[in-house]
């Protein structure tokens, strides 16, 4: 990146950050010490392909840790069997899991997630970001392609991963210590699903995963995109951080309901034969069968769960990486790399720094 001085305004050089070299979106904006100096900051996630490395494992691994029993709650919610149900609602599920199962039937099948966590942080957010680049433009549209492309790539990582943590979830459900434990972790599920289904097996709910996961990270990106827009996420606007609290929290509600039927499918292909027997032949006739005996109401079986879950830990995940990128930016752009710009030039150029709301 390089940073030419004018006076007191810092001109970012677009072509090194973004390679593209539009002038019209070339960031401009005021230096001084210790403040953090941003390419594209409000416009969303341009730059979460460098973001991505830097930020704090610990901070997903928390989001993970907050939000599994909401999840655990939700994929029983979504496969319990309507014929002898177990759980009357969201509230009831979380009483009989701690009763029955103890606080950890919570959190059972959180070694999926968090194994899977910094693979899929690091695709999500790298395929976006240069997804952003190759597309040139920063508009609402290429931030939901861009994050489109993004959910669709991770789906390989994705898709095993939650066959192993919803077959956990489902294991010795209402039991506190499970007699048959059929699989001792996250990597025993797949090991044994592969040896008895191969790959097959492995990938099983991968279309529904595939389905459910382009759509919604497009939402999800542009849902941020639009609000923080909206909002005026400047670095020196009012109440900034609650105001990237709220455009993740939103983003992560938003993308849920775009695509939460899916989910649902997903959730019942991939815990399908846990006790031994297959229900579904196809995605279709798993969607059949849930309508006949159900109803259509069956599709937001979960949703109050999921939705408690989505806003807190998508808060957090955007906010935190937002305000990284930010104080990543003030390191990268600190004076010492700064040169001085030619005569003539600030005298130019100046009015334009003012007029940036950047």
């Amino acid at each position: 990146m390089e940073v030419c001085q004018l006076g007191q305004a810092l001109v970012l050089d677009y072509t090194q950050c973004f390679g593209s070299s539009e002038p019209d979106h070339a960031v401009m904006r005021t230096w001084t010490p210790h403040k953090p100096v941003l390419c594209n900051f409000h416009r969303g996630l341009y730059n979460y392909s460098h973001v991505s490395r830097e930020q704090p494992w610990n901070k997903g691994a928390a989001g993970v840790l907050v939000g599994h029993p909401f999840d655990t709650v939700k994929v029983r919610l979504q496969v319990q069997n309507v014929d002898k149900p177990l759980y009357r609602g969201t509230f009831h599920c979380f009483q009989s899991i701690v009763r029955q199962e103890s606080m950890l039937g919570l959190y059972k099948g959180i070694g999926s997630p968090m194994m899977g966590l910094t693979f899929i942080n690091a695709i999500v957010f790298g395929v976006q970001g240069n997804a952003m680049r190759l597309l040139g433009r920063d508009t609402p549209t290429n931030q939901f392609l861009a994050g489109s492309a993004a959910g669709a790539i991770q789906c390989v990582i994705c898709c095993p991963m939650e066959l192993a943590k919803t077959r956990l979830q489902m294991q010795g459900t209402g039991e506190k210590k499970s007699s048959r434990k059929l699989y001792k972790n996250s990597l025993d599920c797949l090991v044994r699903i592969y040896h008895r289904e191969g790959l097959r097996g492995v990938n099983r709910g991968m279309l529904t995963t595939f389905i459910r996961e382009t759509p919604a990270f497009g939402v999800y990106f542009l849902t941020y995109d639009v609000l923080t827009r909206a909002m005026g996420c400047d670095p020196d606007a009012p109440y900034m951080i609650p105001k990237l609290l709220f455009a993740g929290g939103m983003s992560g509600i938003a993308s849920w309901l775009s695509t939460y039927p899916v989910d649902v499918i997903k959730s019942r292909l991939q815990a399908d034969g846990v006790g031994g027997v297959n229900r579904y032949g196809s995605i279709a006739d798993c969607v059949r069968q849930s309508v006949e005996k159900e109803g259509y109401m069956v599709f937001t079986r979960g949703l109050t769960s999921t939705l408690l879950r989505a806003f807190p830990v998508n808060a957090a995940t955007f906010a935190t990486v937002t305000l990284v990128l930010m104080y990543a930016r003030d390191m990268e752009a600190g004076p010492k790399d700064c040169e001085p710009a030619p005569p003539g030039h600030h005298a130019q150029l100046q009015p334009q720094a003012q007029a940036s709301s950047f």
